[in-house]
């Protein structure tokens, strides 16, 4: 629910509108999970909400901590029984979450853990902002298991919208989640502060151009010429190469906003020299930044990350042909940290 909805809904059970702000504060600012640890509401009150409505509809399924402990991936059931996937990823001065906006994905990327299983459903709302305040209850509670490197209490400085889902194939709940994560009356976080990564709708670009909030584009290219791409991202077909660079165009003329393209390379596939100048040849004149990304392999799969040399060899390219490119740090690999691998592993092993 958003603000009104609530204020509606406690107004349904006789309450006061004040209500509706005590109980809102208690989600948004102090992050609790249950009714009952709402201190100001009257204790009638707290057991009618607890028999009618939840907080929190996340159950925790299994948790995992990189060796560095430096990563922390949850994978949560919701209340139809689908399962997604989230990651806490600590850096020297962030606190990045990656958060997932379906259970699976309809886009069929064939190096993707994700897309193997196909889309169940879109997340709500509610479920999107959910995993955020998980993360966030931890950050800010010491006692909270399990033990990272993080030094709490601390906050949630930068979210990404590249866990499991295709966020602008979900794109109304998806925007009705940020709003509520980036309103200084909830969760507060400044619009800069999120990225939403999309495999280059191209009509949903044009919308997002216009939502008035400074949320960060990214796109996840993969390969510069439409052959070789429709082969990774099979939505290619319909939304071709030139026809996304030309919605980005249009997306930076508009916000005058950068935009990151995403680059997974893979061992054989999309890592040649000649690839790289022609990604610097179609990225020519467009105001953004490349984001190479070791890709986080999956078991007997054909598609396996470059070495780290070719990678270095491919940036550098890039990089003389003065396109800005960086090399993502690879996290988590022997956690299953990659987009839909752990929920991957848990349906595998369920089904033993």
């Amino acid at each position: 629910m958003d603000f009104d909805q609530l204020a509606q809904f406690l107004a349904d059970l006789g309450e006061p509108h004040f209500r509706a702000r005590q109980v809102w504060e208690w989600m948004y600012k102090r992050y609790v999970s249950d009714f009952d640890a709402m201190s100001n509401l009257p204790k009638a009150l707290r057991t009618k909400l607890a028999d009618i409505a939840t907080v929190a509809p996340l159950t925790l399924v299994t948790e995992v901590v990189s060796r560095d402990r430096d990563t922390f991936k949850a994978l949560f059931q919701l209340p139809d029984g689908q399962t997604i996937e989230a990651v806490l990823m600590l850096y020297d001065e962030r606190r990045t979450l990656c958060i997932s906006s379906q259970a699976g994905c309809a886009m069929g990327c064939t190096f993707c853990a994700t897309a193997q299983g196909g889309l169940a459903r879109n997340l709500t709302p509610g479920e999107i902002v959910a995993q955020v305040l998980y993360f966030a209850r931890y950050l800010a509670d010491p006692a909270l298991p399990p033990d990272t490197a993080a030094e709490r209490p601390t906050t949630v400085t930068n979210i990404v919208l590249m866990g499991m889902g295709e966020p602008l194939h979900n794109y109304a709940n998806v925007w009705k989640a940020l709003r509520r994560l980036t309103d200084v009356d909830a969760f507060g976080l400044g619009a800069r502060h999120i990225t939403l990564s999309t495999v280059g709708l191209a009509p949903m670009i044009d919308r997002m151009a216009d939502e008035g909030l400074q949320i960060g584009l990214a796109v996840s290219l993969h390969a510069p010429n439409d052959d070789l791409r429709t082969q990774l991202v099979p939505v290619n077909k319909g939304y071709p190469v030139d026809e996304v660079l030309a919605a980005v165009r249009r997306y930076v003329a508009k916000t005058n906003r950068r935009v990151t393209f995403e680059y997974a390379l893979m061992a054989g596939i999309n890592d040649a020299p000649e690839l790289a100048h022609a990604l610097a040849e179609k990225l020519h004149g467009i105001l953004c930044h490349v984001n190479l990304i070791p890709l986080n392999p999956i078991p007997n799969s054909p598609f396996q990350p470059t070495s780290d040399e070719e990678t270095e060899h491919f940036a550098q390219i890039l990089r003389k042909a003065g396109i800005p490119t960086t090399v993502r740090l690879r996290r988590g690999i022997e956690i299953n940290a990659g987009c839909g691998q752990l929920r991957r592993a848990a349906s595998i092993a369920a089904s033993q």
